[in-house]
């Protein structure tokens, strides 16, 4: 059974940081593309932040370029969301994704991906 299980959310005061992450389990990593999503309370998804199957490419968000960064371990199968210079409208429950079939074109769409996870809650409080 394929799962991705996040952690590393919790409070965290406006311009601190934080890192989330992501264990992927059932499957190898490598190979994969990988994304993180958010969503705040009463609003859609957001893309946040994607790192092709190769690992070469890294693609942002406009609201969180300059302050976050994607990274990917495949020997241990995880994906991690290092999280800087936080602010009060990055509160939002945070979701990681991977997908083996998914094109450039696709990174920012969260449909893309064959398996996403069950969330990991970021509050900032300012």
């Amino acid at each position: 059974q394929v799962q991705l299980v996040e952690s590393g959310g919790g409070l965290v005061q406006a311009g601190g940081s934080l890192r989330v992450s992501c264990a992927l389990s059932g499957r190898t990593l490598n190979g994969y593309a990988v994304a993180w999503f958010r969503q705040a309370p009463g609003k859609a998804y957001e893309f946040v932040a994607a790192m092709s199957r190769t690992g070469g490419s890294t693609y942002y968000g406009d609201s969180v370029k300059g302050r976050f960064t994607i990274s990917r371990d495949n020997g241990k199968n995880t994906v991690s969301l290092q999280m800087n210079s936080l602010k009060s409208e990055d509160t939002a429950v945070y979701y990681c994704a991977a997908g083996n079939r998914v094109i450039t074109s696709s990174l920012s769409n969260r449909e893309a991906y064959d398996f996403r996870g069950q969330g990991t809650q970021v509050t900032v409080s300012s």
